[in-house]
């Protein structure tokens, strides 16, 4: 379980934590006010929604909390409200909201948490530990070259440089020579480990950490990709063509225009050279080549 963030302050560690899930649990507070902050325009509840579909996590469960609160009291029309509401965002994100279950919570009460709750008989579908349950285990893709973004790089004394993320690809297994993207560093992996134990290997979704020889802490950083120096090595590139959707931007998008790139654990700043066309983002037509501006 990775405990993302909610503030705005924190979102690089949010998108950091959600690049490395399989589904997303969406906390909706249900507080008179408080809901309608969070899927306003600029609310934390859309932009948690779009990043999680964004990094890949296909899978949702929306969890409707304190629905104990005073505004609310454990009200039918309140959750209604609220699941109309997110489920029209979470489509036009791209979610399919017909898949996703809505569980109205209470987090300090406990309601529909474990169990179900006999405060909202009114309530038929499954309590959050059973949506969970119910959840589709995703393909892993071993037989792909190793991908595993760094999360992070620890010193541990008596043991020495100990990188740890989860594996997105491939498989990571002692004895095998890392070359770790974009800096084209190379060295062997001593160990493997997962909760404390070691592993002859790991697969896609182990979280792991694992000891690399002769290299100094210093030399790794999260964001780096750790690979198979003798299966199509991570490398790192200049430039490369990149298909964008616009949802929601405030000004104006051109050629030189700087965002940040958030890709996997890694935060990059770049700089759109040139905006070859603009498409249809329902139909995949080309409306325009060379556009001066880019719009949602």
């Amino acid at each position: 379980v990775i405990d993302a963030p909610g503030h705005r302050d924190f979102i690089k560690n949010m998108i950091t934590g959600t690049s490395q899930a399989d589904c997303a649990i969406l906390v909706v507070a249900s507080g008179v006010g408080e809901f309608e902050a969070g899927i306003s325009k600029e609310g934390q509840t859309r932009e948690h929604a779009l990043l999680a579909f964004t990094l890949g996590v296909k899978q949702m469960i929306v969890a409707i909390n304190k629905m104990d609160d005073s505004s609310v009291m454990y009200g039918q029309a309140r959750y209604e409200e609220i699941k109309t509401e997110v489920t029209t965002y979470l489509k036009k994100v791209g979610y399919k909201p017909a898949k996703i279950p809505f569980v109205p919570i209470s987090g300090w009460e406990g309601d529909n948490m474990i169990d179900r709750s006999t405060n909202m008989p009114w309530y038929k579908g499954p309590y959050l530990l059973e949506a969970l349950d119910n959840l589709n285990p995703p393909k892993r893709p071993s037989d792909k070259p190793l991908r595993l973004p760094l999360q992070d790089v620890y010193k541990i004394g008596g043991i020495g440089t100990v990188p740890v993320g989860r594996v997105e690809t491939g498989v990571i297994k002692p004895g095998m020579v890392a070359t770790f993207g974009p800096v084209g560093l190379s060295t062997e992996v001593k160990s493997v480990e997962m909760h404390h134990e070691s592993l002859p290997e790991a697969v896609p979704g182990d979280n792991v950490g694992f000891n690399v020889k002769n290299v100094s802490v210093k030399e790794l950083r999260r964001g780096f990709v750790a690979s198979d120096s003798k299966n199509d090595p991570a490398k790192g590139t200049q430039d490369f063509t990149a298909q964008v959707i616009v949802l929601n931007h405030p000004g104006q998008i051109g050629n030189g225009y700087s965002p940040v790139l958030d890709c996997h654990t890694a935060h990059v700043a770049c700089k759109f050279k040139e905006i070859t066309e603009k498409m249809d983002r329902r139909s995949g037509k080309v409306l325009e080549t060379a556009p001066k501006f880019g719009s949602r």
